[in-house]
Formats: C-alpha cells, structure tokens, sequence
C-alpha cells in the first residue's frame, strides 16, 4: 500500500491568515424592516409608489435591495423586474477625483444648476464603509446641504459594504428605480480610489474626471487610467489665488488629451474649469454633456453602450448567483472550515484546497 497517500501536502506557497470582509449587501438594511410599525408592501403597490414619486415608498424599496434578507431579495427583484418598463429614460453621469478634489460640492453646485432649470435629479453618492462598524464614513446628505432639501433632488447615500472597489453592489438596480419615480438625471459619486471607477464607467452615459489644478502627479498618481476612461477632465477649484494654477493645469491636459487614442464613441474629451463656490463653468460642464448625449445618439453609440451595459448586469447577476449558491451551502461551509485549517498547518496547498471545494461544489449541483 503506498504511504504517500497518508502524507501531508508541501507547498513553497505559504497562506496566511487573511482579514474578515464585510458582506457583499448592507446587513444593516435588513434591520429596517424589523421595526415596529414598518409593515411591508406587496411588490406592485412599491412600483405604484415609485411611480407617482413617493420618496419614502422609494427609499423603502431602496432599502429592500441593499438588505440581506433572501425574503427581501426576492421582493426586490420583483419590484426591479415591474420597474424596468419604467427606466431608461435618464443621463447617467459618473463623477469621479481623488478625495479631497471637491466631488461633493461640485455635485451641490451642478445639482442646483439642473434642479433650477425643472430637471429632475438623484445623487448616489456612494459612501466607504467602515470594515469595524460596517456602516457609513462620511455623511454626503450633510454636505449637500442645499440639494438635499430641493424638492427635485434625490440623494441617497449608499455604504459600499466591502463591494468590489467601493461602489455599491446594487446601484445598478438602484438607478431603475430612480428612473422609474420620474428622475432625467443619475449623478453617480465614485469614493474616487480603486476599482470603483471602473465599475461606475460601465454603468452610466458620462464619465467626468474632476481634478485639482497645481496638486501634482504624486497627488493624482491614478489619473492617466482614469483619464483615458473620461469623456470630459474638469479641474474644480477654479477661484482666488488658484486661478493661475488651474489655467497651467488645463493647458498642460488638453495638450495631454490630444495625444490619447480616439474612444469608441468617436467623442474627443475635453478639459474644462470650474468653480464649485462662485459656480464659474458649471454651466459649461453641463453643455458639455448635453453635446455628448446628443452626439453619441445621433451616431448610434449611445444605444449600442446601453446595450452592452445590458449585457455586462446580465452577467455579473450570473456571476453573483453562482457565487451566492456557492457559499450559502452548508456542507461547502464546514469543508472550507476544514481546508483553511490545512492551509494553516501548510498540509495542502491553497490550490488543491479549491480543488477539493469546486469537486465537492459540483458533486452536490449532479446529485440534486
């Protein structure tokens, strides 16, 4: 009988012990409806609501979406599925910088810019979490003061609870709902670090990169990948003893801009200026999209990105469920106990562990 059989694994890879992450939906929201007094609605009578632009009915749908509850899931894909015939009506417009670039007061100067002229705007404004509290870093209704009590702004601040590069996992089906209740604008707010840009490119029309004039490439080392995604670099801040810093900045990135290779929309970006306090070009930025939209429409691409987006939910919906039905299975629960205690004492190596998960995975799918 051979002995090697009973011997443990060598591996020259050596795992350590990772950190504990946050789920992948707001555990939080789950609580919401546990209330006394809060009483839940058929998924007809939330589309009802949204519809006729209740913002409690939806912000309570919202909140459904982002709860870990299955029972609240499957209500909330109901909800979305009546909701769809309803959206697709609005710009979508991502907004990204690194911190402290004034994302926030951009979006208040912009937002009141839009809501004076009758449009009709939501915010999601996505928050960082806390990897210790799980809720919410900073507080984006607290700084939009103005736009959160304009009675045609919508903000919604959403804690990223530990998805992929800090953007929400359900603010895809969150802009549904907010088209749905009759809003013509979705102004995304990336947390401006990471992954998150890249998912918030693949969910809406417009990509704004704003940037500081004079902050320099040590400050915005992760500018050029993003700036490439972007259809239009505004710098922000465009006031007082920064002006002159502003004007060198732009001129040296519409240099920049013109050396980029052409984007699939057949747009070319722009840079502008603005000031978010004495709102100097935010009138600009907001002709700037509207040449985009139409642009982009007239030429086909608009709809031909709507589509694939289409796509890219389809199959990051695949993707999650795969991975939900995945973890949510008791046996796999207790077998990966068991292998990360192996991979402690280095008696298998983290290869042949998902071996061992994915054969087992796979034993249970053809057996039920």
């Amino acid at each position: 009988m051979d002995s090697s059989a009973n011997k443990p694994y060598k591996s020259a890879l050596k795992v350590n012990e990772g950190i504990e992450q946050p789920p992948t939906l707001n555990v939080n929201a789950a609580q919401h409806f546990s209330k006394p007094g809060r009483k839940m609605l058929q998924p007809q009578q939330y589309v009802d609501g949204i519809i006729s632009g209740n913002r409690t009915v939806l912000s309570q749908a919202i909140t459904l979406i982002e709860s870990s509850l299955p029972l609240h899931q499957e209500i909330a894909q109901a909800i979305i599925s009546l909701c769809l015939l309803h959206s697709g009506n609005s710009v979508r417009i991502g907004i990204t910088g690194v911190p402290g670039v004034g994302k926030s007061t951009f979006i208040e100067a912009f937002g009141k810019h839009l809501t004076m002229q009758g449009r009709k705007i939501a915010v999601l404004a996505i928050d960082p979490s806390s990897s210790r509290s799980r809720g919410s870093i900073l507080g984006d209704k607290t700084r939009m003061e103005e736009l959160s009590v304009d009675k045609n702004a919508f903000i919604r601040p959403s804690p990223s609870a530990g998805s992929l590069g800090g953007v929400a996992r359900k603010t895809r089906e969150t802009i549904i709902l907010c088209e749905a209740a009759g809003f013509d604008t979705i102004l995304v707010e990336t947390v401006g670090v990471g992954q998150s840009e890249i998912a918030v490119h693949s969910m809406v029309d417009f990509f704004l990169l704003l940037m500081l004039g004079g902050a320099g490439d040590e400050l915005q080392g992760i500018k050029r990948g993003i700036m490439e995604m972007a259809d239009a670099v505004v710098i922000n801040k465009a006031d007082g003893d920064n002006l002159n810093r502003v004007n060198i900045a732009m001129a040296e990135l519409r240099s920049a801009l013109h050396y980029f290779p052409p984007t699939n929309s057949g747009w070319h970006p722009v840079c502008e200026a603005c000031s978010s306090v004495t709102k100097f070009g935010i009138e600009r930025v907001d002709e700037l999209i509207n040449q985009y939209i139409t642009f982009t429409k007239s030429n086909g691409y608009f709809a031909k990105r709507r589509l694939e987006q289409s796509k890219h939910i389809m199959m990051s919906v695949v993707d999650q469920a795969l991975h939900d039905h995945f973890y949510n299975q008791s046996d796999i629960k207790k077998l990966i106990t068991k292998v990360e205690a192996d991979l402690k004492q280095e008696k298998i190596s983290a290869y042949v562990a998902a071996q061992v998960l994915i054969e087992k995975y796979f034993e249970n799918v053809i057996m039920r």
